[in-house]
């Protein structure tokens, strides 16, 4: 019935699942219950009575393989699982059921633990994909054939825009996880591992593009 659903588009990037649960429990809230995702990012929602119910989301693949298992584990300590959708799972529980100390993570490191379960599923596939394909292709197109025709120019262009694009992205999801993985972990030896991956990228941005125009 019209009026008693309702879609809104929000993105979240994989670092910002805190902010995704607090939106869901915010529009439960409001009088709007969480039911589905459809691509592109369009979160459905059923009106309900307004309630106060924690919302939470986990990342964890083996456990989605044996699903009867994982979801009985969330169950028996009270969560409601929702949906699984793109590797994470959804589960939500009313408020006055929670103790204080009561979560689906016992602690930052279980926290930590699921951003590194998030980068290894989603990250990985596409250094493989820059690595395997877009790289390549951007080095062959540009010295590799001992021609330079205008096509060739013109995939050059192509696949070192999509090579910044993705270096873009990457240099995106470190800086959201050096933040995260700082405000967790009082060490220096974290900033000097982030440096030494900015420092890789800015210096793979810089011989893509001599590839392209200088060799």
């Amino acid at each position: 019935m019209m009026g008693e659903t309702k879609k809104v588009f929000k993105y979240y990037s994989i670092p910002q699942y805190k902010q995704e649960e607090e939106f869901l429990c915010s529009m439960h809230k409001k009088g709007w219950e969480f039911k589905k995702i459809t691509f592109p990012c369009i979160y459905n929602f059923e009106k309900c009575e307004p309630e106060n119910v924690i919302y939470k989301l986990d990342y964890n693949q083996e456990g989605i393989e044996n699903k009867s298992e994982y979801v009985q584990m969330f169950s028996d300590c009270g969560w409601e699982h929702i949906l699984d959708y793109v590797g994470y799972s959804y589960f939500r529980k009313k408020s006055e059921s929670i103790a204080a100390d009561d979560d689906i993570f016992c602690d930052d490191e279980s926290r930590l633990d699921m951003m590194k379960r998030v980068f290894k599923g989603r990250i990985t596939p596409l250094i493989i994909l820059y690595i395997c394909a877009i790289f390549p292709q951007l080095i062959m197109n540009s010295v590799g054939y001992g021609g330079n025709s205008s096509l060739q120019n013109a995939l050059s262009y192509l696949f070192l825009i999509l090579g910044l694009l993705y270096i873009v992205l990457f240099s995106s999801f470190a800086y959201q996880f050096f933040k995260y993985e700082k405000s967790i972990r009082k060490d220096d030896r974290i900033n000097a591992k982030y440096y030494l991956i900015f420092l890789g990228l800015i210096v793979l941005v810089i011989v893509m593009i001599a590839v392209v125009f200088f060799i």
